[in-house]
């Protein structure tokens, strides 16, 4: 009797340090809740906002279209465990004063991006089962009289060759350097501009890539395209990369062209001698994706067009209120 005495009484006890809601729930486990809602949504900036809207459509393609895409299932299992992931590390790195979680946190994109392009592989069948290349190869020829990529292989020698596989991995650098100087120089408005336009530019081009699947010159003309391509250190490297790397489609537009115009652009608003110093690789980045039969003419002036869009499109989300992540204010 004694112990129901006191379990009634301990019972009491925290129910009068408790209010309860209509719900028949504590509002203190309410507010417990809401600050881990708030936590997460102050720690996400507006990268975390354009990467988490693409993931959620690419399962919603996924669920539409399950019947077209292999193992489908683990697509969507996938995308949620890397939107989870995005999440706990932005939530993390703003509770964390470890310099492992934030550069963690500021750098992740870059392997996003890599991956999110390699896993179009499996997804560009997703509506269409077939490729759309002889609207660009017609497009193409209409606009130069020849086909580009067949016309360009009377000039090639193994010297060209090489500048021109060197050019077309430049893309790389491009993603590199403007925002590796801006991070060092502790300019996160510059730093977070550059990346979520980054952003924004790549999944556009991933989204188009599915509803428009391309497969390149490299393979729609390769009973025209006779000539070998040959060179030196850097087709040898640029053929291995292509080896494990070659995805099958998503020509249209150019990624390449597309994140280059991003930072090229940023480039002229916040480093004018790094503008300079690109732009003449950058126009070679455009030749060699057409020399190297990676891409029409169509996909080269769609990825400056997707570019251009995302710049603009990123500064202004960046500059809204609570674009930037808690970690980028906070330093």
């Amino acid at each position: 009797m004694k112990y129901f005495r006191r379990a009634v009484q301990a019972e009491q006890t925290v129910e009068q340090g408790l209010s309860w809601g209509a719900a028949g729930f504590p509002i203190q486990d309410s507010w417990q809740l809401s600050d881990i809602v708030n936590g997460i949504r102050s720690s996400c900036g507006a990268f975390e906002y354009v990467s988490l809207g693409y993931l959620a459509w690419l399962n919603a393609i996924v669920i539409l279209c399950h019947r077209n895409i292999p193992h489908a299932a683990r697509y969507f299992a996938l995308h949620l465990t890397i939107a989870a992931g995005i999440v706990c590390l932005a939530w993390r790195a703003a509770e964390s004063r470890g310099a492992i979680v934030r550069f963690a946190r500021h750098w992740y994109p870059l392997p996003l991006y890599i991956f999110c392009f390699e896993e179009l592989q499996g997804l560009v069948h997703a509506i269409f089962p077939g490729w759309f290349d002889r609207w660009f190869i017609a497009f193409d020829y209409n606009i130069a009289g020849v086909h580009p990529s067949v016309w360009l292989a009377r000039f090639a020698s193994p010297a060209l060759d090489d500048y021109m596989q060197f050019a077309y991995m430049t893309y790389f650098l491009y993603l590199i350097i403007l925002p590796a100087i801006l991070y060092a120089r502790k300019e996160r408005l510059a730093f977070w501009t550059v990346m979520v336009s980054t952003a924004i530019a790549h999944n556009s081009v991933y989204v188009i890539s599915i509803l428009l699947p391309v497969e390149s010159p490299y393979y729609s003309l390769v009973a025209i395209n006779t000539k070998l391509l040959s060179g030196g250190y850097c087709t040898a490297l640029i053929d291995l990369i292509e080896r494990f790397g070659r995805v099958h489609g998503a020509a249209f537009p150019s990624a390449h062209v597309a994140g280059s115009m991003v930072a090229i652009l940023a480039s002229w608003r916040y480093r004018r001698w790094l503008f300079w110093i690109c732009l003449p690789f950058f126009v070679s980045m455009c030749v060699a994706t057409v020399y190297g039969r990676y891409h029409y003419v169509a996909d080269v002036l769609a990825g400056v067009a997707v570019g251009t869009a995302g710049f603009l499109l990123g500064d202004w989300l960046v500059r809204r209120g609570e674009a930037l992540p808690y970690t980028a204010v906070s330093n």
